[in-house]
């Protein structure tokens, strides 16, 4: 019997039908698979996952190798979005086992949880040297009943081994202009010159280490630091990774040009990005990172937003073609034929060169993935006639199907997005949009205890607790929601949350675990400092406690996020590109960071000054009245009734301005 029904993951549900008879991860699968004396079968994706979706349907949904699966295994299925401390401990041990890893992954398992065989996509017959699927079933079979204590002592070894592992957080000390100096140094490095990112193919979108590098720069005026992350955002927004039509970012490049993407977008990306845009054109104005970064929170609004006001976690890379085939980025590419079609023949000349679509093609079977390599179009008027002509027919096609969960951290990371772009761009209608996931996330995601659940569905809270990054990121977007908005009841629910990780996921000597102290047990308590597609639950729980402090003079909150930026004193120079939060929080440390009291109206002049400075991580507080909303509001008021900014760090307060010029000289970064 197949137990995915009514799940709240939709990639679970994705498989109810399934012939397989799948469990969710439960208690009650072991006890299962201990009565029948089974292995467990564990399998782990996530709804916008290409490979996920073939071998589901390559051996899934077959009839033969479901009734293997049934008779040899109590097979459980996992959303890794939606239990990512499942996902962290078999992902780790794959990786140690076998040098890489990646979805779907698939581990076998002891009644007890102990994995002893590991492996990502498995085909239906064996090619490229990997077995077939049914090979791998039939060989861990065979091991369970002729090898029992071979199996076992695999599981025992791979357990211990794994308890082992011990994270060095850097000791004593904090990350200073050393580390920040070194980890420039690292990045110029693996920096490329010609494309802009880091690294080879595939690549993917920096977010978190361009916000280390416009940080950077504010705070030390580094011109190679600006230029890295200037250039690197133009190529990603230049090319296929960007939706030229749409707007919004797909997941990653698969060539180091940006050219051609993995077709699936995801809210985290999208949210991360969004901001990164937003915070570009702070530091430089650039008209290119003011549209982007519009059009980026546009899109999340339009494609992901849910009914309930929170924002669903991810859109498809596949979707049906015009022959009725299901394939990888069928929504977003373009022949020059499809074109015609769509705009004339003249017109799609025009638009053909605009957007480099080609009769070879830049993709599959001669299609084009759209890119906007000239900086200006000859013919603005016509160009943006063609877009619009072009949104409209693609309109038409079979749209890619959406993971419709609410994730709250990457709520977390769109509600900061949002805020922050409707706040720079005068567009109050972001803010709201902010506020509703903000809202959602307090009533249904938050208890009475401001224990947070991870996700949510249609309006249902799931059944899991939230991890670290949930905590942290929820607290970011509260806390940049406060700045804008001049509520403090978003302050005060940040420290509701960050309290809870202080009580809760904080361990000796200022390290951090992504789970809680009273969550479920697993085979390893996971922890991991380094960036992946989002920040670390460790790093952005460092910057929501340090921006707590600023805010409140709370010295816990101080101390814990000091504790937890020694482990960017130890990785930051060693490997700047995966600790990229880590080094930006880092650069707020150095910076203070600045405490901005503004007594005078929310939305005012004075209020966007300080809202635009360039100061790492300054924390922002407004209001008329000197009342209990802000801490760094009390005992500060309008001078002579005239709007009026206090700016402090390190216990030291300048004189108070009624000047936007001068505050905005004292919140410069460099030299201010």
């Amino acid at each position: 019997m197949n137990r995915l029904a009514g799940v709240t993951s939709p990639y679970l549900l994705q498989h109810a039908d399934n012939p397989v008879d799948w469990w969710p991860w439960t208690p009650e699968a072991f006890e299962e698979a201990r009565r029948r004396d089974v292995p467990v079968l564990l399998s782990v994706g996530y709804s916008a996952c290409h490979w996920c979706h073939v071998m589901a349907h390559e051996s899934f949904e077959d009839e033969a190798t479901a009734a293997y699966m049934n008779e040899h295994f109590v097979n459980v299925k996992v959303d890794r979005e939606e239990r990512p401390d499942v996902d962290a401990v078999y992902m780790e041990a794959v990786q140690a086992a076998t040098g890489q890893g990646g979805w779907p992954m698939t581990v076998f398992l002891t009644a007890d949880a102990e994995p002893f065989y590991f492996g990502t996509y498995f085909p239906p017959e064996s090619r490229h040297g990997l077995p077939s699927f049914r090979q791998v079933l039939e060989g861990v079979a065979a091991a369970w009943t002729d090898r029992r204590d071979e199996v076992g002592e695999v599981a025992s070894r791979i357990v211990h081994d794994l308890s082992e592992r011990t994270l060095a957080h850097g000791g004593e000390g904090l990350p200073g202009e050393a580390e920040s100096a070194q980890a420039l140094l690292g990045l110029t490095r693996e920096y490329d010159e010609k494309h802009g990112g880091f690294g080879g193919a595939p690549k993917f979108p920096p977010s978190m280490t361009i916000e280390f590098l416009l940080r950077h720069h504010a705070r030390t005026g580094a011109d190679g630091a600006l230029q890295m992350a200037a250039d690197t955002c133009e190529a990603m927004a230049r090319g296929g990774l960007y939706d030229q039509l749409g707007g919004g970012f797909a997941r990653y490049s698969v060539d180091r040009e940006w050219v051609v993407p993995h077709f699936e977008k995801m809210l985290y990306d999208n949210a991360l990005l969004c901001r990164v845009y937003a915070h570009l054109w702070r530091s430089t104005g650039s008209e290119l990172a003011r549209r982007v970064a519009l059009e980026t929170a546009d899109f999340m609004v339009r494609e992901l937003r849910t009914a309930e006001g929170g924002f669903a976690s991810a859109l498809d890379a596949d979707s049906e073609d015009a022959d009725g085939r299901h394939v990888e980025g069928a929504y977003y590419v373009w022949t020059p034929a499809q074109l015609r079609e769509a705009l004339g023949e003249e017109d799609a000349v025009f638009a053909a060169e605009l957007f480099t679509v080609t009769e070879e093609g830049t993709f599959e079977e001669g299609s084009s993935v759209l890119q906007l390599p000239v900086a200006d179009a000859t013919d603005e008027a016509r160009a943006a006639d063609v877009r619009a002509r072009l949104l409209a027919a693609r309109e038409l096609r079979e749209r890619p199907g959406r993971d419709d969960k609410v994730v709250a951290a990457w709520n977390g990371l769109a509600i900061a997005a949002l805020a922050e772009t409707g706040a720079y761009f005068d567009r109050p209608d972001l803010i709201e949009r902010a506020t509703e996931a903000a809202d959602l996330l307090v009533r249904l995601h938050m208890g009475p205890v401001a224990r947070l659940v991870r996700t949510s569905k249609d309006g249902r809270a799931g059944a899991h607790d939230g991890v670290l990054e949930d905590y942290a990121d929820v607290a970011e977007g509260f806390l940049a929601l406060a700045a804008v908005t001049g509520e403090g009841a978003w302050l005060e629910f940040a420290g509701f949350l960050t309290d809870i990780v202080l009580q809760h996921f904080t361990g000796e000597g200022g390290q951090l675990y992504d789970t809680a102290d009273d969550a479920e047990q697993l085979i390893r308590r996971p922890q991991d400092p380094t960036d992946s597609a989002t920040p670390a639950g460790w790093t952005a729980a460092a910057g929501a406690l340090l921006s707590y402090a600023a805010y409140t003079g709370s010295e816990p909150h101080r101390t814990a996020a000091e504790g937890a930026l020694g482990v960017v004193k130890a990785l930051g120079p060693r490997a700047p590109r995966f600790i990229g939060w880590g080094l930006a929080v880092a650069e707020a440390l150095l910076d203070g960071p600045r405490e901005v009291a503004v007594a005078g109206p929310v939305g005012g002049r004075l209020h966007r000054t300080a809202l635009l400075g360039q100061a790492p991580g300054a924390v922002v507080a407004a209001g008329e009245t000197a009342g209990s909303e802000f801490p760094l509001l009390a005992e500060r008021p309008m001078l002579d009734g005239v709007p009026t900014a206090y700016v402090c760090r390190r216990f030291v307060c300048e004189a108070p301005t009624t000047d936007p010029q001068e505050l905005a000289r004292a919140l410069s970064g460099a030299g201010g």
